[in-house]
């Protein structure tokens, strides 16, 4: 079994904390914080067959209008944009699909890959609003809408008035917070580590990826959850994987795994990392991280800010992965 993860892992691509403080929260420490939003708006094997068919989530399969696009979201200047709640979608216990109308029919949302938006809200109660970033989760060209994918956490107040929310509602916007700049075939692998809602940027780099006609890249996803039915985005990561079975890996790691569970238990390991990711060497590899402060710790240390990415360490660094291999959200 090792043997082969590794060779997947190596070959060349073709033409901590408590549990619940290392899986339970951390969206917003990957996508970025208010106090740097102005900082950071200004800083700059075989081959597939089914590609049209890689990703068969909603937007996929919505026929999209003809036409020039026009971008919901500029950055700058633009202040805050109110957005109308159109559908809401039960994914689990505690997880919600909330769809957002843009400003027209025709429009997109303006995001690149990788970037997030900036949500406020102002209860009756507050003196002060809260204001707490989240990637979408919908296609960056998808026309009139955007998906967010809100996990509900106990006194969180910006997650509990989503998932308040009803249909015709609004909530104010701002963006885009722009992360990483993922351009085609800028890497020939790369690995994304993550822990509960840290999913939704490493989705919009997976999916950035198999959705370019040209792009080769590799991707190994290694993904820790307390329990089989937090794992989010699961129907989509298992459609790419049975699509690019020789370009995408996903690897899952669970807390409290059901009887049937034949991948990995507990925590994130050292032993598991080295076992499913590039070694070191590889040329054109690239790391990726996004979690709770203790996936950040046991994984890759802290960043400093969000303009700052701070030393590696961890078990990356353990692993003798660079720093310069290594980005975190």
């Amino acid at each position: 079994m090792k043997k082969n993860v590794r060779r997947y892992a190596t070959e060349g691509s073709s033409a901590g904390g408590s549990r619940i403080y290392l899986y339970g929260a951390g969206l917003a420490i990957c996508a970025g914080g208010y106090y740097f939003y102005n900082h950071m708006t200004n800083s700059a094997s075989q081959k597939d067959r089914s590609r049209e068919n890689a990703v068969s989530t909603s937007e996929a399969k919505t026929v999209e209008p003809a036409g020039p696009k026009s971008k919901t979201f500029t950055g700058g200047d633009q202040g805050w944009i109110d957005l109308k709640l159109t559908n809401v979608e039960v994914i689990n216990h505690n997880t919600k699909k909330l769809r957002f109308a843009l400003n027209s029919d025709d429009d997109v949302s303006g995001l690149k890959v990788a970037s997030a938006l900036l949500t406020k809200y102002k209860g009756p109660e507050m003196e002060k609003p809260v204001i707490r970033p989240y990637t979408p989760t919908s296609d960056e060209d998808s026309r009139g809408y955007l998906d967010l994918l809100v996990k509900k956490y106990p006194n969180g107040p910006m997650s509990s008035h989503l998932h308040d929310m009803e249909p015709e509602q609004r909530l104010s916007f701002k963006g885009p917070i722009p992360k990483y700049p993922l351009e085609e075939n800028a890497h020939t692998h790369i690995a994304l580590i993550t822990g509960g809602t840290g999913i939704t940027p490493m989705y919009q780099l997976t999916r950035a990826i198999f959705g370019r006609a040209d792009d080769k890249t590799k991707v190994t996803l290694v993904y820790g959850n307390l329990t089989e039915d937090d794992i989010l985005l699961k129907r989509e990561l298992e459609e790419l994987e049975n699509t690019y079975p020789q370009r995408f890996r996903a690897f899952y790691v669970l807390d409290t795994p059901p009887d049937h569970w034949t991948q990995g238990k507990g925590h994130i390991t050292k032993e598991l990392l080295k076992t499913v990711l590039p070694e070191p060497k590889e040329a054109g590899l690239k790391i990726f991280v996004c979690g709770p402060p203790g996936l950040y710790k046991a994984i890759s240390g802290a960043k400093v800010s969000p303009s700052d990415q701070g030393e590696l360490d961890g078990y990356l660094k353990e692993l003798g992965y660079s720093k310069d291999q290594v980005y975190k959200f």
